[in-house]
């Protein structure tokens, strides 16, 4: 959760002398880092919620935390490399406090002069025959795994890594090819036309096939990895200093900075096409209908990119080998300015076109709703809400609650029955549209408390007086639903307002983050990016923080999320549950939250779909604990044929379907007509939906709810 406002009237509580860090403009990427270093400490210093002491503890943390961000497997750094690091363990304070940058750029030449190495090592690994028949073993948890100690023992580690992920290639193959199989016995039983083309290969021949992609992906890893600018891994190195300090605490570059804005409002200036990276080349992805590139006509997916104008009086640039982002950034501009691209099309022809950048909405972003046909022969309305997105530039952009405004009120000409809001996966936004959303729904009230690092309490309210919609209301929720979602199910919750259904907790992120510009405290023009930092904590109205515990269900439904590691509980560096006291509030008695639950529990019980899927994620998750596997082709063979004996078990979760049926609106209907991107996106998503065995539950409990109005 973030929270866009000016900070000017915040800092009038601070000496501003003492945030003016003035130097003269950076030279070269050395000073500029320099900059960046000091001016993150004093930006953390000063205005996090909840500042740490620049000391040696600290400094240790930031060690840790850096060779986990930048080494997880251990794969690069050999132990005398570690060695001579540790030696700085205890300095990494003393280094961002005068900008010093002397671990950074000992780390950072050392881990490009390993990759070479690697590089190197992994080409004469493919140059010799790959023996799968060994018995070996590779160590598949990185708490468990140690810096290779000499060259040959990292040689012999990379050898195993790409063991393994051969492996898994063959294993790829053969399960397409028992799927094309039974396709094919499928057709031919029911004596359909056979268009299904199916390829045996001999074991030698997948062994061969999977070792050419291995050695494909691990090359263009490497690729990748040398043309990232050491600036980038500057932006890594930063956010082991930040992330200490809370999870959420993150060091943004000027592009960084760009990509989040666009995610969080939703729009982007561009022509409206996906960049993919292949071999060395980029290539045009799905183009968006009704963008430039599909107006043009001209642009097909699957176009080989040469090159990129990206203003009239501009050298085109050559992108061939360019990573894709660096590439996007070229094609993206103002709105209403030429942007022209050399492409090679399929049949070997070169062809320019130039186009008009428009603003492409990111419709996955904004929320939905659709009429949903209950078998108890009521209809209802569901809402997906994937995030709490606002747009704080432009008064006519869009935002979560007049979103969810627009879907009620569609929902209500159908003459739904009651309302599931969908806020699983969401994982927050702006703190502002948790309010305006409460108000489509209820009479005026308090929805959150908020505290700064100084101790002051503020309560938020919703003033709306004139909800739109009274009846009743489901909230769902899982894991993921996270800051702006857990303040809002947290506040229908405790009024009294909504059922809470799905995972027993949610994500338990109770922190609210704003945006401070570096160059803000800067004598300087240059952009130093920004600082996104934690800078005061929210409550529920009932004094108790969100932080780590989230939201209880009222209703609750385990899923494959439950049984992982996901939350801010598991965090070292998470912020602590407290509690303040209580704001007054009126407490709802909409319908009775004990018979509710009673009658839920009692269907789940008795839901055999519902029992596999938690037997599955229970074993799913065993897997990914295990910490060894072997590299041997016939034992793990035997293991994958054990798997699949399992997953058989599981199989009829994927045939599930919980007998609701979907309406969309007239007016999509229509679009689909002209829209075919929309139309895959409505049918993918209306499939989904049926598969949904929480959704078909959230329907038997609105089905349940006595509203009293």
């Amino acid at each position: 959760m973030w929270k866009n406002f000016k900070l000017n009237k915040f800092l009038l509580l601070i000496p501003l002398t003492s945030l003016m860090f003035c130097f003269n403009s950076p030279k070269n990427d050395d000073e500029k880092m320099q900059t960046i270093m000091v001016s993150v400490k004093n930006t953390l210093s000063y205005l996090h919620y909840s500042p740490k002491a620049i000391n040696d503890a600290y400094s240790k943390d930031v060690y840790k935390q850096y060779f986990e961000m930048i080494d997880p497997g251990k794969r690069y750094f050999l132990q005398s490399d570690m060695d001579e690091f540790s030696k700085h363990e205890t300095k990494l304070d003393d280094y961002l406090n005068i900008g010093d940058l002397t671990f950074y750029k000992l780390t950072t030449d050392r881990l490009f002069q390993r990759v070479d190495e690697i590089d190197k090592l992994t080409q004469d690994i493919f140059s010799k025959p790959i023996n799968l028949e060994e018995d070996e073993t590779l160590v598949l948890e990185n708490k468990l795994k140690k810096a290779p100690v000499s060259k040959q023992d990292q040689y012999n580690e990379w050898k195993k890594f790409i063991k393994y992920n051969i492996l898994q290639e063959i294993e790829s193959l053969n399960s397409k090819e028992q799927a094309q199989k039974e396709k094919k016995d499928s057709v031919q039983k029911y004596k359909l036309q056979d268009t299904i083309k199916l390829q045996i290969l001999t074991p030698e021949q997948k062994k061969v096939k999977a070792t050419d992609e291995v050695k494909d992906l691990v090359k263009d890893t490497f690729t990748r990895f040398k043309k990232r600018n050491k600036m980038n891994w500057f932006t890594v190195y930063m956010n082991a200093y930040t992330e200490v300090f809370d999870p959420h605490t993150n060091y943004y570059s000027p592009k960084d900075k760009e990509e989040f804005d666009m995610t969080f409002t939703g729009k982007v200036i561009g022509i409206g096409a996906i960049i993919q990276e292949k071999k060395g080349y980029l290539y045009l992805g799905a183009l968006t209908i009704g963008a430039p590139a599909w107006k043009s006509k001209q642009l097909t997916e699957g176009d080989k990119i040469l090159k990129v104008k990206s203003k009239p009086k501009d050298d085109a640039v050559n992108v061939v080998g360019m990573l894709s982002e660096e590439a996007v950034r070229y094609i993206r501009g103002e709105k209403g300015t030429p942007v022209t691209l050399t492409v090679q099309k399929k049949d070997g022809t070169i062809k320019e076109v130039t186009m008009i950048r428009e603003e492409v909405a990111i419709e996955d972003t904004f929320a939905r709703s659709i009429v949903v046909n209950s078998p108890n022969g009521k209809k209802y309305g569901f809402i997906n809400l994937p995030s709490f997105n606002a747009d704080f530039e432009d008064a006519k952009g869009r935002n979560a609650s007049d979103d969810i405004k627009n879907e009620i009120i569609k929902l209500k000409a159908q003459n739904i029955d009651g309302i599931v809001l969908d806020l699983r996966n969401n994982g927050g936004g702006s703190l502002t549209e948790v309010g305006d959303i409460m108000g489509l729904f209820m009479n005026a009230g308090p929805y959150v408390q908020v505290k700064d690092g100084n101790g002051k309490i503020q309560t938020l309210k919703n003033k709306q007086e004139t909800p739109i919609w009274t009846g009743p209301l489901v909230i769902m929720q899982n894991e993921l639903s996270a800051s702006a979602s857990e303040i809002l199910a947290g506040a229908m919750q405790d009024t009294g307002r909504a059922m809470i259904i799905g995972s027993p907790q949610s994500f338990g992120k109770g922190t609210v983050q704003t945006f401070v510009d570096l160059n803000r405290f800067l004598n300087t023009e240059d952009d130093f990016g920004s600082l996104k930092l934690t800078i005061q904590k929210f409550y529920r109205i009932t004094g108790e923080s969100t932080q780590r515990k989230g939201i209880v269900s009222d209703i609750q439904m385990k899923d494959f999320f439950t049984y992982a590691e996901i939350g801010e509980r598991y965090d070292d560096y998470a912020l602590a549950w407290d509690k303040i006291p209580s704001t007054t509030f009126q407490k709802l008695n909409y319908f009775d939250v004990k018979a509710l639950e009673k009658a839920s529990n009692d269907r789940m019980a008795k839901n055999t779909n519902y029992q596999l899927l938690l037997e599955s994620a229970q074993w799913r998750e065993k897997l990914d604990k295990e910490e060894t596997i072997t590299l041997n082709i016939n034992k793990f063979n035997e293991l994958m044929k054990q798997r699949k004996a399992q997953i058989e078990k599981f199989k009829a979760l994927t045939k599930f379907e919980n007998g609701l049926q979907f309406t969309l609106y007239p007016s999509e209907l229509e679009r689909e007509k002209k829209d075919e991107a929309f139309k895959k996106k409505s049918d993918m998503w209306i499939k989904n939906l049926k598969k949904d065995p929480y959704l078909q539950e959230a329907m038997n409990i609105i089905g349940d709810m006595n509203v009293k109005q």
